[in-house]
Order: C-alpha cells, then sequence, then structure tokens
C-alpha cells in the first residue's frame, strides 16, 4: 500500500497531524498492519496537500513550531474511496525474527532459545492489548481486520509453542555432533 493511501485511511477517521499519523502506525489501529516513517508521511501528505486532496491548517504552539493539522478535502475523500476498489496486492511478511530462525542452526541454542522465547512473550502480551481492545462500538471493518488479527497473532502463538523444541533439540543434536 502505497504511504499516500495510508495517510489518506487515517485522515478519513479523522484530522491529524504528521506526528499523529505516524503514532497511528506505531501504536494505533494501524500498529500491526502497516509500517511506515516520518520519511515517507510527510513527503506524502506534501503530494496530498499539491493534489488538492488534503488541506492542512497550521495551529500556533507557545515556543514551538506551528503544528500542521492535514484534513482530507472532499477531492480526497472521492479519491480514497477509488483507493479502496483497487486490487491488492499480496501481503509481504517482513520480519527480522523469521530471518533469524531460517538461519536458527547456525545460532548456538541457547541464543535460539532465548529468541523464541522472547517472542513468545511478545505474542502473549500483544494479545492481552489486543484483546482488551473494545471493539464493540466500532464499525464492521475495523471489528473484522481486529478479531484477524488476535487469529493471526493466536496461531503465531500456538506454532511456537507447539514447535520450539523440536527446533531446540534438532539444533543442540547438530551442535552435539559437531562436538565430537
Amino acid at each position: 500500500m502505497d504511504t499516500k493511501v495510508l495517510c489518506m485511511g487515517i485522515l478519513y477517521r479523522q484530522e491529524a497531524s504528521g506526528y499523529e499519523i505516524k503514532k497511528s502506525c506505531e501504536e494505533g489501529p494501524f500498529a500491526h498492519i502497516h509500517a511506515t516513517s516520518f520519511g515517507s508521511i510527510y513527503p506524502a501528505l506534501g503530494k496530498l496537500e499539491a493534489a488538492g486532496l488534503v488541506a492542512c491548517t497550521a495551529m500556533p504552539q507557545e515556543k514551538r513550531p506551528d503544528k500542521k493539522i492535514y484534513r482530507l478535502t472532499d477531492k480526497g475523500r472521492r479519491t480514497f474511496h477509488e483507493a479502496l476498489l483497487q486490487e491488492p496486492a499480496g501481503d509481504r511478511v517482513r520480519s527480522d525474527f523469521l530471518f533469524l530462525l531460517f538461519f536458527g542452526q547456525l545460532l548456538p541454542s541457547d541464543t535460539l532459545a532465548g529468541l523464541l522465547d522472547q517472542r513468545i512473550a511478545w505474542y502473549r502480551e500483544a494479545l492481552e492489548r489486543m484483546q482488551t481492545c473494545d471493539t464493540q462500538n466500532q464499525p464492521a471493518g475495523p471489528r473484522f481486520v481486529h478479531g484477524l488479527g488476535c487469529s493471526v497473532y493466536q496461531a503465531s502463538l500456538d506454532y511456537l509453542l507447539a514447535n520450539r523444541d523440536t527446533l531446540l533439540s534438532e539444533v543442540e543434536a547438530a551442535e552435539a555432533r559437531a562436538a565430537e
């Protein structure tokens, strides 16, 4: 997904500053869906503003630069609706953790065990946070995505718990053979 469309989606929900858009991708409703950086958000907002898809209002702040608040224009709402009708690209998982696991047989077994245990704890904490979200008053789409996200994380946690010891025992056996 293009960062411009992501920004329009966030602004469709409410007006926001660039910082608030970034926070929506780090901690808010899009945290588990899409990652982006200030280096891509601000150029995207500039292009959206130049195209008349967003409007910006500068809000004065005491002893700080003006805070720019962006809102979607009517043209931006129409453009966002059109973007929603486009065929989505296939999902891509980008994960340092999965990369390390791919080469897990090259890691010391205690290091691998630590990585697995940390990720198991991470999934448990994430699920706990996600399950405390009150989605009852949310529209159907956010409720559905929340449920799917919880299911994906639970399946990942279940897989790690069910297969952790098998991976570790294979790595430990290889270490034992190499030590002979």
